[in-house]
């Protein structure tokens, strides 16, 4: 554990000099266009800006205190046109904490709502206190502290792969480890998920999707059912766009606030991982007319949320407010924030939660070209970040395969969830749905061009998932027909009702040996179709071994055992892991799963769908099963890279025939998720078995065959 002594800022140089005093502190004008604190070799800069605010006032105070030791007035000298800046000397930054008081016009139904006696949180503020220990409520008013943004990343150059290359792993960063199995000295932490990185680079996923980061409060909203506490576990009310989640921390921090966390990606970047972050810039904490105001409510209400002509909030985010994303001061704030996270963090790519929401207009109505989604796509400091949409919105929105991508966004494709579910579980008429889906969702995402792959074909547009931490788990998806969300207290009326699951013969937890087979069976189906898939796959922290959240498919407020991975299972269903690790290997061995490769010598078709009989590539409507192959030639290896994809989805066996070959290549098994009389379901090449004619693929199972030369 590194130890750090903050240090005090020293005096400034005689060629910088104080310009006046306020409140016995020397003072000067600041650097206007610089927002929120900087540290200055002679003091700190603070600047903030209102459109309607009349009158700003810094508040100092004494790390842990709720009374400020110091309120300094901007002076009008110190203001240029809305931007207020002051640089203060003399402050030690390991004893400071800061905030604002702002005056103005208080007017609800013409959206103005000042109010002097509110202390408001810097929104530029790269740390926040007050909210310390997960769970316990924060103490007064939020304040903000300096941070020192010095952080050695050595000169480790920014990732260069592409989206189709990832497979993400999403997970939540207190639920990963909290739970006692994890065995971790530090549960809960950014700390105690670096030490689960060797475990991730051994199931070999490459990037993981971190659940919200960013300061939340865990503790609005709670309440007690049946006797145990519920909090907003998930994170996805937003307290400050800039700080990272100071409960997520192992130790405080002081003016070090982040190190932590940057520590984590550099040793996730060591060792070939991506981090994308799930952020939410569609609401915020602050809710509804109800809520409270410790931020933008106090800053400029009328231009930082979507209102009615009556003052009211809109409510497209199903969270009591909604982000006035393209006005242009919060737009500017939000390319701000991203900017930050890429360069002082080094994140490689963002999802964005409720995406649809960044498309809305100022009044709420959809946007053809909407500025800020065209801002995020051609900044050059965001170039080579992944922008992710959750295309859709609780206001209605639904934009899978149509989000005014600018020809660089990319999707959560929830076509591919809904169709492939159906049919995996039986759902004949999902059929034509889910093959264009395991092939790649051609018709909603059509290829184009870029620089930097000629070869992009719309496979960087799609992520595929079949489930996240919105819904069912995947052993869940096979234990339960009906959600069981009766421990969130809202009377199993919270959550989605269309999940598209099966519980194979048992509602929930059984001793049944048949119902236990076939649901292991339906989640290996799950994992091979969702590797071998055109796009870039997706799947939740602790599907490898059969995590459950016992039915609970909107968990959250659990933070508890339903929402924590518990890795005891890991060791249960140590098979189930090693299938997992074994398709994302072969996924990643295969480029053609990925991409479209040069034509392949052999003369297959770069990508089709067949039938029962191969020769058949016009698939029956309705159908119980379809095959996908892949075909191309992989230069970097020097030969045909060959891939089929069986998908049966009958509950009886079916005798299928494969593409013909020419004479020197044959198609080897190398995944039967039915599994052979050994127990095994998938196999290394030397393990391979060479099918020649007819094969019987079993009932409710998948195949993949791998194409190549011949050998004895």
């Amino acid at each position: 554990m590194k130890v750090y002594t903050p240090a005090i800022i020293p005096q400034y140089p005689v060629s910088v000099k104080p310009m006046g005093e306020i409140a016995g502190f020397p003072v000067r004008p600041g650097m206007f266009e610089n927002n929120g604190a900087i540290v200055l070799p002679v003091g700190i800069n603070f600047s903030i800006h209102t459109h309607y605010g009349t009158k700003v006032e810094l508040l100092l105070f004494h790390h842990g205190e709720e009374e400020p030791y110091a309120v300094l007035p901007f002076p009008e000298e110190y203001k240029i046109g809305d931007v207020y800046s002051m640089i203060v000397f003399n402050l030690k930054i390991n004893d400071l904490e800061y905030a604002y008081r702002i005056d103005g016009p208080h007017d609800p139904e013409r959206g103005h709502i000042f109010n002097r006696q509110n202390i408001l949180l810097d929104p530029y503020a790269k740390a926040v206190a007050g909210q310390r220990e997960w769970g316990e409520k924060k103490r007064g008013s939020y304040h903000a502290r300096i941070v020192n943004d010095i952080f050695d990343w050595g000169d480790m150059p920014q990732s260069k792969k592409e989206l189709c290359d990832l497979v993400i792993y999403e997970l939540h960063v207190r639920g990963y480890t909290v739970h006692p199995s994890s065995g971790v000295a530090h549960p809960g932490t950014f700390a105690g998920l670096k030490e689960k990185i060797p475990y991730l680079r051994d199931l070999g996923i490459n990037a993981v999707e971190l659940m919200p980061i960013f300061e939340f409060d865990e503790t609005v909203n709670s309440r007690e059912v049946d006797g145990k506490r519920l909090l907003e576990y998930w994170g996805y009310n937003t307290v400050c766009f800039f700080a990272p989640n100071t409960s997520y921390a192992s130790t405080e921090e002081y003016n070090r606030e982040g190190t932590e966390l940057k520590e984590l990606i550099k040793e996730f970047h060591d060792n070939g991982i991506e981090v994308i972050l799930d952020v939410v810039f569609n609401h915020t904490a602050e809710g509804n007319e109800l809520g409270s105001t410790f931020c933008f409510k106090g800053l400029d209400n009328k231009i930082y949320y979507m209102l009615t002509p009556h003052g009211n909030y809109y409510n497209f985010s199903g969270c009591g407010n909604t982000l006035n994303c393209n006005h242009p001061i919060v737009r500017n704030m939000i390319l701000e924030c991203l900017r930050y996270w890429t360069v002082a963090y080094r994140v490689d790519g963002f999802r964005f939660d409720l995406a649809s929401i960044l498309g809305r207009n100022e009044d709420g109505s959809p946007m053809n070209n909407p500025p800020l989604l065209q801002a995020l796509a051609f900044d050059p400091l965001l170039a080579r970040v992944k922008l992710i949409a959750e295309a859709w919105d609780a206001g209605g929105m639904y934009q899978v395969g149509s989000f005014p991508a600018s020809r660089r966004w990319a999707e959560w494709n929830g076509r591919y969830r809904d169709a492939v579910r159906g049919f995996l579980k039986g759902e004949n008429w999902e059929s034509w749905n889910a093959a264009w889906s395991v092939a790649g969702s051609m018709d909603l995402y059509g290829g184009f061009y870029t620089e930097y792959n000629e070869n992009y074909a719309g496979y960087n547009s799609c992520v595929n998932f079949l489930t996240c931490h919105d819904g069912f788990t995947l052993y869940d998806l096979y234990s339960y027909n009906h959600k069981h969300n009766e421990a969130n207290g809202w009377n199993n009326t919270d959550g989605a009702n269309d999940n598209r699951s099966w519980n194979c013969g048992a509602e929930g937890d059984t001793d049944d040996s048949c119902v236990l087979a076939l649901r292991f069976r339906m989640i290996r189906n799950a994992c091979a179709v969702l590797l071998c898939s055109r796009g870039t796959p997706m799947f939740l922290a602790g599907d490898e071994f059969a995590n459950t959240q016992y039915g609970n498919n909107n968990s959250y407020c659990q933070d508890n055992e339903i929402s924590w991975l518990d890795w005891s299972m890991l060791e249960k269903h140590r098979d189930l892991h090693d299938f997992f690790k074994f398709m994302i290997a072969y996924r990643l061995r295969h480029p053609v799963i990925r991409r479209k490769l040069p034509d392949a010598v052999c003369g297959m078709e770069a990508l089709q769908t067949h039938a029962e009989n191969a020769e058949i590539t016009n698939l029956p409507e309705n159908t119980r099963f379809f095959a996908v192959s892949f075909a191309g030639y992989d230069k970097e290896h020097g030969h045909d890279d060959l891939v089929y994809l069986a998908i049966n989805s009958y509950w009886e066996d079916l005798t299928i025939t494969l593409p013909k070959l020419s004479h020197n290549l044959g198609w080897y098994l190398s995944v039967n998720t039915y599994g052979d009389q050994y127990g095994r379901f998938c196999y290394q090449q030397q393990e391979e078995v060479r099918i020649v004619g007819d094969f019987i693929i079993r009932a409710r199972s998948v195949a993949v065959f791998t194409g190549r030369t011949i050998t004895n």
